[in-house]
């Protein structure tokens, strides 16, 4: 538990209490103290036009539906990208999907308290009703409408991962991920080009040649978030029973690393503030935009995902460049909610998904107009300082340095 703090100091004892606990969230929750920040130089490594190359590659495959060939030929460009960055074991996971099938479990406590999957907190203020388009008139650019046209058909499914393999840890791992699929008849810029574009780039940086990790780092691409969590469901399913195994025996491998922390990215460039009174909103982002870095109080490991989202706060801090950070308790609807009773999750959002993108807070959400265009560099640099924040605490809970 947190030690107790005053009311007026809570929030920096709060974090600082993150930091000076040994096994807040895992052995690897211990930041490295060296004369070099390298987690700083790796935040540099970052760039605004890169994060928006990557999203812009993602958009060529439309909406990239799931069980379709666009969103096949999405999985193929996302494999070769991250071989291209060198990013070690590049892996598909198999599996079928069924649409009306019995969905996989996702742990003890949803089935236990089937409400905790919604997790949000109550709506209030005004609020937009929110949906998804399955209209293909309402798009209006004829060849994106052409592109996106093939149904989704039930059947087999892939979805990539790579991992940087720990120098003196290799048995312990993070997972980074975000979902590579998407629907509305747009193009999925940001639902969820914008995460899938996020955690590629922290590939890319993790993967050069010069960085060093004591522990391993998965970079996970879940495909089916949008037909209810399965590909992550289905990666819990087949691979967390094999974590922390020696396979073979002897040889120093392991292919399923014992998980110590989930971090999950989906939709993370549009914070223009709640709608007015008309229902409209604002086409800026607003003042006190931020990074929302949420966790599940009713989860089993509420508290150590709790504290490893202060130590996201804590990066944000130290290295985002725009844009802060909030800590929230309520995390539902997205690929970390399999994760969240096994190991310490939390995601990152553009705001609440409860209380406010499920109250009409993005009106792109699941519409033709979420497109590459729609968003502007303000919009991109969002999403860049969340990947920032992500960088910066992974290379220091995994302790990263630098040199060959």
């Amino acid at each position: 538990m947190f030690p107790k703090c005053p009311p007026w100091v809570a929030l920096p004892c709060l974090i600082g209490s993150v930091f000076a606990q040994n096994a807040a969230v895992a052995p690897s929750a211990t930041l490295a103290t060296t004369s070099v920040d390298a987690a700083g130089i790796l935040v540099g490594r970052l760039g605004l036009e890169s994060y928006k190359s990557t999203i812009r590659g993602l958009t060529q495959f439309g909406d990239r539906r799931q069980g379709t060939d666009r969103n096949r030929a999405a999985v193929d460009w996302i494999e070769a990208q991250l071989k291209s960055y060198g990013c070690g074991n590049t892996v598909r996971l198999q599996y079928d999907y069924a649409s009306g099938a019995p969905r996989l479990p996702s742990g003890p406590l949803l089935a236990r308290t089937p409400d905790a999957a919604s997790g949000g907190g109550r709506y209030r203020g005004v609020r937009n009703r929110p949906g998804v388009n399955e209209d293909p008139l309402r798009q209006p650019d004829e060849k994106l409408r052409a592109l996106n046209s093939q149904p989704s058909r039930d059947g087999p499914r892939e979805e990539v991962y790579c991992t940087k393999i720990g120098a003196t840890h290799p048995e312990e791992m993070y997972l980074i991920g975000a979902h590579m699929d998407g629907i509305g008849w747009g193009e999925a810029a940001n639902d969820d080009a914008s995460g899938t574009a996020l955690v590629m780039e922290l590939a890319r940086v993790f993967s050069a040649p010069d960085v060093r990790t004591e522990r391993s780092i998965r970079f996970v691409l879940w495909n089916n978030e949008e037909t209810g969590l399965d590909g992550a469901r289905a990666y819990v399913a087949q691979r967390a029973s094999l974590q922390g195994r020696e396979d073979p025996a002897g040889s120093g491998l392991y292919p399923e690393p014992k998980w110590l922390g989930m971090i999950q990215h989906d939709m993370v460039l549009f914070d223009h503030g709640m709608p007015r009174p008309d229902g409209t909103v604002p086409i800026r982002q607003r003042r006190e935009a931020d990074i929302n870095i949420e966790f599940q109080s009713a989860a089993q490991f509420a508290d150590e995902a709790q504290k490893l989202a202060w130590a996201l706060y804590a990066s944000n801090e130290a290295y985002a460049t725009d844009y802060p950070a909030a800590v929230g308790p309520h995390m539902t609807n997205t690929d970390s909610t399999p994760f969240m009773d096994l190991v310490p999750a939390i995601s990152l959002r553009e705001n609440e998904r409860g209380r406010e993108i499920g109250a009409g807070w993005d009106p792109h959400w699941h519409q033709p107009t979420d497109l590459y265009r729609t968003f502007k560099d303000r919009d991109f640099r969002l999403g860049l300082n969340a990947a920032q924040t992500t960088l910066g605490a992974v290379a220091r809970l995994s302790d990263a340095s630098l040199g060959r």
